[in-house]
């Protein structure tokens, strides 16, 4: 291999897959060097295209099919002298003789390389369910999945239903209702977005039952039965919903099954690479959906279906080849995404308590509903925050939002803190735009950091709402919420004294308490705060309730509150 100073014979790149990781590290590898050969093989017909846009063209939000193809072969040659051949598969790959087998219209044919770089992507999973072969079930990650299914909406289309409540199956389930489809929703999780905590899953279930999407959850596609005019998918719950047309969107899997059975190491069928996007085979490189990465925050081994990531390590690889003394390593991704819901965004980075848990790590869990911005100017709108610090020492793990405004800037925030290593302390110190326009004097992020130092320092106590049933006979629960809160909606055997009211009636407490630990709460956990601080120095056994009402309305059953009232 040469490096970009031309010096030698022009390195040969073979890159295996356009889009994301592939294209980045084409575009990187002329940038560096002009002389290089560089070939990009494509099987499909697009090989840089916005895979991500998708479902906003069936929606009608993104207008033309041209729109999403971002460039072409010809475009590519002209502007960066790269040759992309699109319809051609790669079949088998030899490393001792550096060749790939290529698979096009006209058979097959050998192609050498000096450096391999595999971006293969996933394919969907397909599950073993009867009558999945109807033509009425698509999945939707290719141009043409979201022309066919955009046409069937043009086409009369009225009824449709949506395999899978991941990130593309609820951009899925919102594009084809906002077009006016009558749309169902199926997951096999407990909730729609599996990777969201319980609680921040609420509010986005509520929000897609008000756009009028039917959901069904902890149930499963049993099987698709091909009809006339219609396929009816049958659940295992019995439910039965017709269909003019069904995404199946339940999952992916690494394509690797070539490069695997070539003797490429892959780990639950994704390739395993070191630091630098090097596989276990001389010259071959790999990114992208195909290949595990280790989790920055949990440590756990797995594939991240990202674009920014797969991004990057398109670049980077590329660095390496042709520059490895200056090259970066690959950093650990920590798994930040975002989606619109209707009128909310919801935004995720780092672990979340599933994956914690899996990796054995002990935490800390913080929720706060804050004001986007000054909550005096008008048009504030409260949002939920959910963080996972690390018990020994506050290091942040993970971050979820929830809200109609200001989501997107707060966990990008954590993410660029959790990336830099922060701990929950350093938060507070984080000097972020103000104005009470766009937000407050004390952010959320700063708020975040500030409650997280009180539960470190020991100030605050938490206690959480999917305890709350198990603990309400052997405490006192202490409603310090207003009177007309409290009739609004409250915990059975509950007390209810306003937090501004707690100093002069402590004895009133001590009596209801007879010994017992007291548990308060409020409406989102600042009031239970200071009730909290008033009880602990005057000698009782207390804790705050973590996210109060809004958190606990999110987790516990919608019973327990309307028997109360």
């Amino acid at each position: 291999m040469v490096s970009s100073d031309g010096a030698g014979a022009p390195t040969k790149f073979v890159i295996v897959g356009g889009v994301a990781a592939g294209m980045s590290a084409a575009a990187r590898a002329r940038r560096l060097d002009e002389r290089a050969e560089i070939t990009v093989l494509e099987r499909g017909e697009y090989v840089s295209f916005a895979n991500c846009g998708l479902p906003y063209y069936v929606g009608g939000e993104i207008a033309e099919r041209d729109q999403l193809v971002l460039h072409t072969p010809l475009t590519l040659k002209a502007a960066l002298n790269i040759d992309v051949r699109l319809g051609h598969e790669v079949t088998g790959l030899d490393s001792a003789s550096r060749t790939v087998t290529v698979k096009n219209a006209e058979g097959s044919h050998e192609l050498a390389y000096d450096a391999l770089i595999l971006t293969p992507g996933a394919t969907a999973l397909r599950p073993s369910i009867p009558g999945l072969d109807s033509p009425r079930v698509r999945t939707l990650r290719t141009v043409d999945d979201a022309v066919a299914h955009r046409a069937a909406v043009t086409g009369g289309a009225a009824k449709a239903v949506i395999l899978g409540a991941g990130f593309i199956g609820v951009e899925a389930a919102e594009a084809l209702r906002l077009q006016g489809l009558d749309v169902s929703l199926v997951e096999l999780a407990p909730h729609v977005l599996p990777p969201l905590e319980r609680e921040m899953a609420a509010p986005v279930a509520a929000e897609l039952c008000g756009m009028g999407i039917g959901l069904h959850e902890g149930v499963v596609a049993e099987a698709i039965e091909p009809g006339t005019t219609h396929d009816t998918v049958v659940l295992s719950d019995g439910t039965r919903l017709d269909a003019d047309l069904v995404v199946l969107s339940v999952g992916v899997r690494p394509d690797t099954a070539v490069f695997e059975g070539a003797g490429v190491e892959c780990e639950r069928g994704a390739m395993i690479v070191d630091e630098h996007g090097r596989t276990n085979l001389p010259g071959v490189y790999a990114a992208g959906d195909a290949v595990v990465q280790q989790d920055r925050a949990s440590g756990l081994r797995r594939p991240v279906p990202l674009a920014g990531p797969a991004n990057r390590a398109g670049r980077l690889i590329a660095d390496h080849i042709l520059r490895p003394a200056h090259a970066r390593p690959i950093p650990a991704p920590v798994g930040t995404a975002i989606v619109r819901v209707g009128s909310l965004t919801v935004a995720m980075t780092g672990g979340n308590a599933v994956s914690l848990d899996r990796a054995g790590i002990s935490y800390r869990t913080l929720h706060l509903h804050p004001a986007h911005h000054a909550s005096y100017f008008p048009g504030a709108a409260q949002m939920s925050l959910v963080l996972h610090v690390r018990a020994e020492d506050g290091l942040l793990l993970g971050a979820q939002g929830v809200g109609t405004a200001g989501v997107d800037k707060r966990i990008d925030v954590l993410a660029t803190a959790l990336r830099a290593g922060f701990t929950v302390d350093e938060l507070i110190d984080l000097d972020l735009a103000y104005s009470p326009v766009y937000g407050s004097a004390k952010d959320p992020v700063n708020l975040a950091g500030m409650i997280g130092q009180n539960v470190g320092e020991g100030t605050l106590r938490l206690r959480y709402a999917q305890d709350w049933e198990a603990l309400r006979n052997e405490v006192l629960i202490l409603d310090v919420r207003s009177p007309e809160e409290f009739a609004a909606g409250h915990f059975p055997g509950a007390v209810n004294i306003p937090h501004t009211e707690l100093r002069d009636r402590l004895d009133e407490v001590r009596s209801a308490a007879g010994g017992r630990a007291v548990r308060a709460l409020c409406g989102s956990g600042v009031r239970s705060h200071i009730a909290h601080r008033v009880l602990s120095q005057a000698g009782f056994d207390s804790a705050s309730l973590s996210g109060g009402m809004l958190t606990a309305r999110a987790v516990l059953s919608s019973e327990l509150f309307e028997a109360a009232r």
